[in-house]
């Protein structure tokens, strides 16, 4: 281990048993190192492993490959000195906001005076001094999450790990707690010597971490490790702030594979039989498709300034334009989203012929869709029952992953009248009422 690290991670691999037998790869050779003062961001999206890592480091859940090391020994169990903030609140509701805090405390064996007073400090460190007596209830979403915080500081751990702590607020009140916890980390008030935040929010990640690991998925793995040389406070209008957001667009959508000769991958991603398709409705298609053809970015527009307009994270906005550039309708790479000749027909165009357009191109480029619709051809009765495409769907991949790739693919289905399906009877059919 670095002698000036408190936390090492190695080569670390984790699985999931599968229902059939087999394993599920979510994390793949990570290596993470934290040294004294660092703010580490595990920036990615859903799916990507990276609450998963957290709870390896927490000690909650034991990897199946490599290592994990604390202060020099071994994570095998949850260590002293590691504390977590959670996305939802967690807290107990017949507690008040003081026996929330010490509840922490109280597990340790602490004295009675000295947990109280330990509590109150942090309590008052977090900015709800006056409302130690009250519940979760009375508390706005804001206040409970500063609760969580309280609880975490307590013990004065030595790592905070905070699992997107901020993603359940309102976009003032996130960005109001965000403040306050670097206002106290950059004064040396927080009794903790290190950091690593999961966020799926780029900005987040710029405006906090003094290192971003951009993790990649399926499995889970490190595609970038970047530097954050910004002074505090940050602005987020800075240029500098801007081209390092655009950095990151670019990194996360990078193409990456390479075929068996060794040449670089097709513009558009594989999408065999085995792909896992988002739960993106066609109303996000059209809506993303004639945001990108109007003005002011007349078919080509640069991801960040996207976001930032439309208000989406990267977890609502990539899944929307890498569907769009499945079907052929857009091509994304190096931070920005062009539309293809079709994608401009298709805003440009009228409800039925845009369904046409739509109906070609999901036969054409998504392959379950094409053999939903060929064995309902090829079946006298054009009828199918669900588990005959979600039990071949779970060869490939794990159940839940197989439902969302059938929901996903049966919205597409239903708004471009290719076939039909009854929740009911849980049937495929060409039957269109």
């Amino acid at each position: 281990m670095d002698s000036e690290s408190l936390l090492d991670v190695r080569s670390v691999r984790k699985t999931f048993p599968r229902p059939d037998g087999g394993e599920l790869l979510v994390l793949d050779g990570i290596d993470l190192t934290v040294r004294d003062g660092e703010i580490i961001g595990l920036l990615g999206r859903s799916g990507s492993g990276k609450s998963t890592l957290l709870r390896l480091i927490a000690g909650l859940s034991t990897p199946t490959a490599g290592s994990i090391g604390y202060l020099g020994r071994t994570v095998t169990a949850p260590p002293p000195g590691i504390a977590m903030v959670f996305q939802g609140f967690a807290l107990f509701p017949w507690l008040t906001v003081l026996g929330n805090v010490e509840l922490g405390l109280e597990a340790l064996g602490l004295p009675r005076n000295e947990i109280r007073r330990r509590a109150i400090e942090a309590i008052d460190l977090i900015g709800l001094d006056g409302f130690e007596s009250a519940y979760p209830r009375e508390l706005s979403g804001g206040m409970r999450q500063r609760v969580g915080f309280a609880r975490a500081l307590v013990v004065h751990p030595t790592i905070l790990l905070m699992d997107e702590p901020f993603s359940a607020l309102d976009v003032l009140t996130a960005e109001t707690l965000r403040t306050d916890f670097l206002d106290l980390w950059s004064e040396g008030q927080l009794p903790i010597r290190g950091v690593i935040l999961v966020t799926h929010n780029i900005e987040e990640a710029v405006l906090m971490c003094d290192r971003i690991l951009v993790f990649g998925s399926n499995p889970g793995r490190i595609l970038k490790d970047i530097a954050v040389d910004l002074p505090h406070p940050r602005d987020r209008l800075d240029p500098a702030f801007r081209a390092l957001v655009e950095r990151i667009y670019v990194e996360m959508t990078a193409k990456r594979g390479v075929d068996r000769a060794g040449a670089r991958s097709e513009r558009f991603p594989g999408t065999g039989i085995s792909t896992i398709l988002p739960r993106v409705s066609s109303n996000l298609l059209s809506g993303l498709l004639e945001t990108v053809a109007g003005a002011p970015y007349e078919g080509e527009a640069d991801l960040p300034v996207i976001a930032t307009s439309l208000h989406m994270e990267i977890d609502d906005l990539f899944p929307v334009a890498e569907t769009l550039q499945m079907l052929r309708f857009a091509e994304v790479e190096g931070g920005d989203i062009k539309l293809t000749p079709e994608g401009r027909r298709f805003a440009e165009t009228d409800t039925n012929e845009r369904k046409h357009l739509f109906a070609h191109h999901l036969l054409t480029h998504v392959a379950l869709a094409a053999h939903i619709r060929r064995v309902l051809d090829e079946r006298p009765s054009h009828r199918a029952p669900w588990s005959r495409f979600s039990d071949e769907l779970e060869d490939h991949m794990a159940a839940d992953d197989a439902e969302q790739t059938l929901r996903a693919v049966i919205s597409w289905g239903r708004y471009a009248e290719v076939f039909a399906y009854d929740d009911r009877t849980h049937m495929f059919s060409l039957e269109n009422p």
